[in-house]
């Protein structure tokens, strides 16, 4: 594993700290779709690579909701001018990060969904519904 860039000073670095790493709006929209849809599930699964956000344990499949900003969309992606190469490096380790975890759990044996946070929550429900749906061996919902 590479090293994490430092950040440019210690406002920086308390700024980040403060941002949410869990409970985003998009994950809690997204949550209360599944739930409303009668899907269980764990949230912040602490026991995978990466904590996914929902962890659907029985059929193992682990969904991250990613931010657009901090993972790199590849729609909606910024690239800061200030301090440019440390955000470069920092966002750049966040891809790598996400691309090491996603190969971890699958070789453990998961199925892994990562959800942009821009996507239409019902869409993005409907998606992880199907692959549940498909794990479990159901028939697709009508």
């Amino acid at each position: 594993m590479g090293e994490r860039p430092a950040p440019r000073d210690s406002t920086v670095s308390a700024q980040m700290q403060r941002m949410p790493r869990r409970d985003t709006k998009p994950e809690v929209a997204l949550r209360r779709d599944l739930h409303a849809r009668g899907l269980r599930f764990r949230k912040g699964y602490g026991g995978l690579p990466g904590r996914p956000d929902v962890a659907f344990t029985r059929v193992r499949l682990a969904v991250f909701v990613d931010g657009c900003f901090w993972h790199r969309c590849p729609i909606h992606a910024t690239a800061p001018k200030n301090n440019a190469a440390w955000w470069a490096a920092k966002l750049d380790a966040n891809v790598s990060r996400d691309r090491r975890q996603d190969q971890q759990l699958r070789d453990a044996g998961w199925t892994v969904i990562r959800v942009w946070e821009h996507e239409p929550v019902g869409l993005a429900a409907d998606r992880i519904e199907a692959m549940w749906r498909a794990l479990l061996g159901e028939p697709p919902r009508s």
